[in-house]
């Protein structure tokens, strides 16, 4: 399932200055080192462009550019039929893990057919934005290559609408994530569209707490499906040594009503609280990498792959 990658030379954006770590940085799990959340303008750390690659700001989901219909119609279709009935029918055919078996490194070739259609950012082959954030991360915390893992593979559950996946619709794969069984945060993206939800009117499903309770932890909230919740099953069924801060990136990485707005922070656990702290630093890479500036994927190919073997099983259950 091999598939040809053109290889164009990579021109970094912006020059990269990095931060030594300090003694009082936090220090998380399996004992990494959290270094200082920088503001996304300052003169050190990751530069931000200014605009994405249709010279809009980030998230603009109100811009008139020839995307914006498709994406608006891509959360319509998301927000009706995201139920936690769909939730449930979804974890429970896509665990089983019996598609497809690859490498990590066949999968990101896979990808290299997908488009997003719920991203207003960039509308290239996804195997670019997955080098250009691991490449970013990577110049900025050299150290941390477990990050660098996570940035590669965060996105690689989209395989999901490939026809050896089952050909799942778009709004079932990608786009932003929310827990279902409780209620819709008003900060997610369309939030208009929920009312078109059966769980918008149960009254099991439509408080705040909904099914849950204060401090559950996420690892007991069921989240829409997609891409996060089917990577995170893979990479924690295929027995990865990924610390749990990178397991907790590749699950909610979309989630875009906490990470972003602050929302649902009740149902956190102090583990999660420590695992959102990585989430804030992954966030700014995998937003703001976004170009129409390639990597060269063969230059970058032998670093990942020595990650892969030392994190992955050659082969893996999809």
């Amino acid at each position: 399932m091999t598939v040809v990658v053109e290889e164009p030379v990579f021109e970094t954006q912006a020059e990269i200055v990095k931060k030594p770590l300090e003694n009082n940085d936090l220090v998380l799990d399996a004992g990494f080192k959290m270094p200082e959340v920088k503001d996304l303008a300052s003169e050190n750390g990751f530069a931000k462009p200014e605009t994405n690659a249709f010279g809009n700001t980030f998230r603009d989901y109100e811009a008139a550019t020839e995307r914006k219909k498709i994406v608006e119609e891509f959360y319509k279709q998301n927000h009706i039929h995201q139920t936690v009935d769909f939730v449930k029918k979804m974890r429970e055919e896509y665990r089983k893990l019996d598609k497809v078996e690859m490498s990590i490194w066949e999968c990101c070739e896979l990808l290299n057919t997908v488009v997003d259609e719920s991203d207003p950012d960039l509308d290239e082959p996804q195997i670019q934005h997955l080098l250009q954030t691991a490449e970013a991360i990577r110049k900025d915390y050299p150290n941390e290559d477990w990050l660098h893992l996570t940035a590669l593979i965060h996105d690689l559950g989209k395989v999901l609408v490939h026809p050896s996946f089952g050909e799942l619709p778009q709004w079932a794969v990608v786009g932003d994530t929310f827990p279902v069984g409780c209620a819709f945060d008003e900060s997610i993206v369309h939030h208009k569209y929920f009312k078109e939800n059966p769980d918008y009117y149960n009254p099991e499903y439509n408080t705040k707490y909904g099914i849950y309770s204060e401090g559950c932890g996420l690892e007991n909230v069921m989240v829409s499906w997609g891409h996060d919740d089917y990577m995170y099953l893979v990479a924690k069924e295929n027995g990865t040594t990924l610390p749990n801060a990178g397991l907790f990136i590749v699950r909610f990485h979309s989630f875009y009503a906490l990470h972003k707005a602050g929302a649902y922070m009740h149902l956190l656990n102090d583990e999660d609280k420590e695992s959102l702290k990585w989430l804030h630093v992954f966030n700014k890479y995998d937003l703001y990498s976004k170009s129409k500036v390639r990597i060269d994927v063969e230059e970058v190919k032998p670093y990942y792959l020595s990650l892969i073997n030392k994190y992955f099983p050659p082969k893996l259950r999809w």
